[in-house]
């Protein structure tokens, strides 16, 4: 049967170096298109991998009053043992109610703003306006609240725990609807009448009014403020920029001192441009692509590699201390952000390593001649240029 061609162009199982064949069917060709390099994988991969990539629009979607909710956890994506993510949007007034969890919460603004509030173990409060490319950080245990403001938010929520699902979270209608009324009334010191109207179950999301501004929402605390912020303006902080002009933002304990269990960084790697080949030596890395599209490749022991295609909205993940290397394969800049269960942000630049060790020893070792040794930079480059990336069209039929 023939396949019906999608804007003219399907892509075929085909290789420049003439392995592969037609694909008549049945298949569903726009998967494809999204995904070339796993329809035709690059001459250099080999071996298998688990698979290192799952997208939110493939998730369950819990709708809500007030807003939505999705996640990538283990069940999703059964590598990602280490952190867990949930996407999350809020209408203008949505609550994500009062709650705390078993986990530390680590969080990126996307879209609109939201207000956050918390109290610390010590009963010091914390009330603040978040804006795109802010991020808030709540350790475990310390109970908070989220609220969509006028032009309602999206965000994306990171848990240190691959099985971490945040329907599994402890919150204050849940614990109201299961005490006993006089129970209540003793805690709280008022009539039992008062809880009339509790809800009788989790509320989780909720529609709620537009909060007034932050001054008028202020409660006085006679224990004061927390000492260290759960905010950081990430967009605000100033970048490392790279050859070609990419950019690195880096966020862990030594800049976000409350941050102890969540490291990160946010990239824009340009187009022409590539996340250099490096690995990470504390952790897993979980990455949330935020726009543009890329390709990854992933060495893994014994000479396994495998390449695999990214765009917004998906989750990608490389186990502990594999070599890897992102290509921007698009016209738009790629941002992603690079997670890790960690207070640091730890990378080893391939290109830096070799530079910083005897060079007898890496000609010996690659049958490399001066030239090449001459090239190796002894700074740290985090994206370096690349010489333009396209997809050759595979052949149609």
């Amino acid at each position: 049967m023939e396949i019906e061609k999608r804007n003219g162009y399907i892509p075929q199982p085909i290789r420049n170096d003439g392995a592969g064949w037609w694909d008549f069917g049945p298949r569903d060709v726009m998967r494809d298109i999204e995904n070339p390099d796993m329809l035709v994988p690059p001459a250099t991969d080999a071996g298998s991998l688990p698979n290192l990539k799952f997208s939110f629009s493939d998730t369950h979607m819990q709708l809500n009053q007030g807003g939505w909710s999705r996640e990538v956890t283990v069940r999703e994506l059964p590598i990602a043992t280490t952190i867990a993510g949930v996407n999350m949007a809020l209408t203008p007034g949505g609550v994500r109610e009062l709650h705390w969890h078993q986990q530390a919460e680590w969080a990126i603004m996307l879209v609109g703003r939201a207000r956050i509030t918390a109290v610390d173990q010590n009963g010091r409060n914390f009330i603040a306006d978040i804006g795109v490319g802010d991020l808030w950080y709540f350790p475990p245990g310390i109970p908070h609240s989220i609220q969509g403001l006028e032009e309602g938010c999206e965000f994306l929520l990171v848990f240190p725990d691959g099985k971490f699902s945040d329907l599994n979270t402890l919150s204050i209608s849940d614990w109201f609807a299961h005490t006993p009324q006089d129970v209540l009334s003793a805690n709280f010191g008022v009539p039992t009448n008062v809880f009339a109207h509790i809800p009788n179950h989790q509320r989780y999301i909720f529609q709620a009014n537009v909060p007034g501004p932050l001054e008028s929402q202020q409660v006085t605390d006679p224990q004061g403020t927390i000492p260290k912020t759960f905010t950081h303006r990430l967009l605000a902080q100033e970048p490392i920029v790279t050859p070609g002009g990419s950019t690195v933002r880096i966020v862990d304990s030594t800049n976000f001192p409350i941050s102890t269990q969540i490291a990160a960084s946010l990239l824009e790697i340009k187009p022409g441009a590539i996340r250099e080949m490096h690995w990470h030596p504390n952790n897993d890395e979980w990455q949330y692509y935020i726009s543009g599209t890329a390709r990854m490749t992933v060495l893994a022991p014994n000479g396994t590699a495998r390449t695999f295609n990214y765009r917004a909205g998906d989750v990608g993940y490389v186990p502990f201390a594999f070599g890897h290397y992102i290509q921007n394969t698009g016209n738009q800049s790629v941002w992603v952000l690079e997670m890790f269960k960690s207070d640091r942000f730890e990378d080893v630049s391939l290109n830096q390593w070799m530079a910083l060790t005897p060079h007898q020893l890496v000609q010996e070792n690659l049958n490399v001649g001066p030239e090449f040794m001459s090239a190796l930079r002894k700074e740290k480059s985090y994206i370096v240029k690349y010489p333009g990336y396209s997809y050759y069209p595979r052949t149609s039929r």
